[in-house]
């Protein structure tokens, strides 16, 4: 259920400092009176950026929403273990691949054309 039509998101400024003052001793309760603000949205407030500071003093990386990008010069996972000497063989092998594969493209587009009759 999401709020009502209209309903602006509470700035990071306030929520900061609604933190803040829950640290200091201040209950949820006067809090939400304070801010007039319903009781489990400043519990969700604060449980939320708790959670936040905890993932981030313990290293973690915020969660990212959606799917990660695909990196185009990433080498897979096996080939990252091996040394580096290895690794750059794969990445040249991998040119190496993929320069034969238009080298032999190039030649089927010659021999397409040359059959059709065009230069």
């Amino acid at each position: 259920m999401g709020r009502k039509k209209g309903t602006k998101n509470t700035p990071q400024i306030i929520i900061t400092q609604i933190v803040e003052e829950h640290k200091h001793g201040m209950t949820l309760k006067e809090l939400s009176d304070k801010y007039k603000k319903p009781f489990k949205t400043i519990k969700n407030m604060v449980n939320r950026e708790n959670k936040k500071n905890r993932k981030i003093q313990a290293g973690e990386k915020l969660h990212r929403i959606g799917r990660p990008c695909k990196k185009e010069g990433e080498l897979p996972p096996s080939i990252q273990r091996l040394d580096k000497l290895a690794q750059m063989r794969y990445v040249l092998a991998s040119k190496e691949r993929y320069i034969k594969r238009l080298e032999m493209e190039n030649e089927l587009m010659r021999d397409f054309l040359s059959l059709t009759e065009r230069k």
